[in-house]
């Protein structure tokens, strides 16, 4: 059975997808930020406050949920809580180790695997324009992440365990929100991931932080607009489209991290990085017109 989304709102790009694209633009931002952050600060403390933070502000704007809820929903935020806590710290630990544009361009790589799970968890084929253009990002991912032999670091592979992580907590996010959106969920997520960061943080660095002005305005940008906007956005609309089509629209958000990278923090942009991103583009482009394509074909596009 191919894979519909939830909502039926037509276009080539219907609501709950342009809100998934502003995600990833603030998204794209973050490992530039984080980069900047990890001079001062270990990563998994980072990863701790930061979602601590965010969970206090989601915390006080969804009390009553919070206070009505359910066994299913806090089951649902925990597992989910899990595997972005888990996705998190393998891609802050990752970022000390390699740089902020190529880190998200491997975290992109969760469109690859976010269709293979689908099938596996929901039993939902996506359609051959999803996979087309699926297949479309993994030439360009491929092309930034092997010119000039660039070599794979441990920082990479750590990285790339994320995307796999991220790429569960899509299917997921999918599963547990499909007959509905509760708020409640988002907080929990917040919650125990701020947990993870504290409780890892002692195993995998000992190096002490100091709160200076980047790494406090870097917590708190990362708290507010990284993690209770977005995550919370991305949790309310996601179920308004397909897994891999949201996956195939987060793929932007490693574009982005490239470009911010050059333009704020000197890492160089190659000619392969634009090459690979102007073809990353033109897959979640062929994704999306194909299925309104299949949309009209069908009489739901007038």
């Amino acid at each position: 059975m191919s894979e519909t989304p939830q909502s039926h709102e037509t276009g080539v790009f219907p609501r709950g997808e342009r809100y998934l694209l502003a995600v990833t633009l603030i998204w794209g931002s973050t490992f530039s930020v984080t980069k900047v952050a990890l001079d001062d600060i270990a990563p998994l403390m980072l990863q701790g406050l930061r979602f601590a933070l965010a969970a206090c502000i989601v915390g006080i704007y969804t009390w009553r949920d919070i206070r009505a809820s359910t066994r299913e929903s806090l089951r649902a935020g925990l597992m989910l809580g899990v595997m972005l806590g888990g996705g998190f710290a393998l891609q802050t630990v990752g970022l000390v180790e390699t740089t902020a544009s190529k880190a998200g361009f491997l975290t992109g790589t969760l469109v690859v695997f976010t269709p293979l799970l689908q099938m596996a968890v929901e039993r939902r084929m996506p359609t051959w324009g999803n996979l087309a253009g699926v297949v479309i990002v993994a030439v360009g991912l491929y092309i930034f992440t092997s010119p000039d032999g660039a070599t794979f670091n441990t920082g990479d592979a750590l990285i790339l365990g994320c995307a796999v992580v991220f790429a569960f907590h899509v299917v997921y996010l999918d599963v547990f929100t499909s007959a509905g959106f509760r708020r409640e969920i988002v907080f929990y997520q917040f919650a125990v991931t701020s947990v993870i960061g504290f409780v890892a943080y002692p195993f995998v660095s000992q190096r002490a932080t100091v709160f200076t002005g980047p790494v406090v305005l870097s917590i708190v940008y990362l708290a507010v607009f990284a993690s209770a906007i977005a995550i919370f956005v991305l949790s309310k609309y996601q179920r308004e489209t397909t897994p891999t089509r949201a996956a195939l629209i987060y793929t932007m958000e490693p574009v982005m991290a490239a470009a911010i990278a050059a333009l704020f923090i000197g890492e160089r942009l190659e000619g392969e990085t634009a090459l690979g991103g102007a073809i990353m583009l033109a897959g979640l482009l062929t994704s999306e017109f194909s299925t309104l394509a299949g949309r009209r074909r069908a009489g739901r596009v007038d």
